[in-house]
Protein backbone atom coordinates (compact mmCIF):
# COMPACT_ATOMS: atom_id res chain seq x y z
CA UNK A 1 0.00 0.00 0.00
CA UNK A 2 1.73 3.03 -0.64
CA UNK A 3 0.76 6.95 0.99
CA UNK A 4 0.16 10.11 -0.53
CA UNK A 5 0.75 13.53 0.67
CA UNK A 6 -2.34 15.29 0.91
CA UNK A 7 -2.95 18.90 2.20
CA UNK A 8 -5.48 19.97 3.76
CA UNK A 9 -6.46 24.17 4.46
CA UNK A 10 -8.26 24.52 8.12
CA UNK A 11 -9.44 27.57 9.49
CA UNK A 12 -7.13 28.72 12.86
CA UNK A 13 -10.52 27.52 15.15
CA UNK A 14 -10.63 23.79 13.01
CA UNK A 15 -6.68 23.88 13.24
CA UNK A 16 -7.16 24.28 17.35
CA UNK A 17 -9.68 21.77 17.65
CA UNK A 18 -7.90 18.78 15.40
CA UNK A 19 -4.93 19.71 17.92
CA UNK A 20 -7.41 19.00 20.71
CA UNK A 21 -8.43 15.85 19.70
CA UNK A 22 -5.26 14.13 18.73
CA UNK A 23 -3.92 15.39 22.35
CA UNK A 24 -7.25 14.33 23.78
CA UNK A 25 -7.61 10.88 21.52
CA UNK A 26 -3.91 10.23 21.88
CA UNK A 27 -2.96 10.24 18.11
CA UNK A 28 0.76 10.45 17.60
CA UNK A 29 -0.09 12.97 14.92
CA UNK A 30 -2.31 14.88 12.93
CA UNK A 31 -2.30 12.63 10.09
CA UNK A 32 -3.22 9.69 12.05
CA UNK A 33 -6.53 11.35 13.21
CA UNK A 34 -7.38 12.38 9.83
CA UNK A 35 -7.07 8.42 8.70
CA UNK A 36 -9.02 7.31 11.48
CA UNK A 37 -11.77 10.04 10.55
CA UNK A 38 -11.36 9.05 6.63
CA UNK A 39 -11.45 5.10 7.97
CA UNK A 40 -14.48 5.67 9.75
CA UNK A 41 -16.46 7.45 6.83
CA UNK A 42 -15.40 4.83 4.74
CA UNK A 43 -16.76 2.46 7.31
CA UNK A 44 -20.10 4.51 7.17
CA UNK A 45 -20.50 4.35 3.78
CA UNK A 46 -19.96 1.28 3.43
CA UNK A 47 -22.94 0.35 6.28
CA UNK A 48 -24.64 2.67 4.14
CA UNK A 49 -24.11 0.40 1.24
CA UNK A 50 -25.15 -2.48 2.95
CA UNK A 51 -28.62 -0.99 4.32
CA UNK A 52 -29.51 0.60 1.17
CA UNK A 53 -29.02 -3.07 -0.75
CA UNK A 54 -31.31 -4.64 2.02
CA UNK A 55 -33.75 -2.28 1.39
CA UNK A 56 -33.72 -2.61 -1.94
CA UNK A 57 -34.00 -6.51 -1.45
CA UNK A 58 -36.94 -5.85 0.66
CA UNK A 59 -38.84 -3.45 -2.19
CA UNK A 60 -37.95 -6.09 -4.85
CA UNK A 61 -40.57 -8.30 -6.19
CA UNK A 62 -40.91 -12.04 -4.63
CA UNK A 63 -38.80 -14.68 -5.73
CA UNK A 64 -39.72 -18.14 -6.76
CA UNK A 65 -40.29 -20.65 -3.92
CA UNK A 66 -37.30 -22.77 -2.70
CA UNK A 67 -38.81 -25.89 -3.52
CA UNK A 68 -39.62 -24.71 -7.08
CA UNK A 69 -36.23 -23.56 -7.23
CA UNK A 70 -34.48 -26.32 -5.99
CA UNK A 71 -36.75 -28.66 -8.47
CA UNK A 72 -35.71 -26.49 -11.26
CA UNK A 73 -31.77 -26.91 -10.00
CA UNK A 74 -32.04 -30.83 -9.47
CA UNK A 75 -33.17 -31.17 -12.85
CA UNK A 76 -30.65 -28.96 -14.42
CA UNK A 77 -28.26 -31.38 -12.42
CA UNK A 78 -29.93 -34.81 -13.79
CA UNK A 79 -28.98 -33.46 -17.10
CA UNK A 80 -26.03 -32.15 -17.23
CA UNK A 81 -25.15 -35.48 -15.61
CA UNK A 82 -27.35 -37.47 -18.76
CA UNK A 83 -25.52 -35.22 -21.40
CA UNK A 84 -21.62 -36.36 -19.62
CA UNK A 85 -22.68 -40.07 -19.34
CA UNK A 86 -23.90 -40.47 -23.21
CA UNK A 87 -20.52 -41.98 -25.07
CA UNK A 88 -20.09 -38.86 -28.01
Amino acid sequence: MSTVTMNISLTDELKAFVDARVQARGYSSTSEYMRDLVRRDEERAAEERFVALIQEGLDSPAGRPWEEHRAELRARIAAARAAESKPA
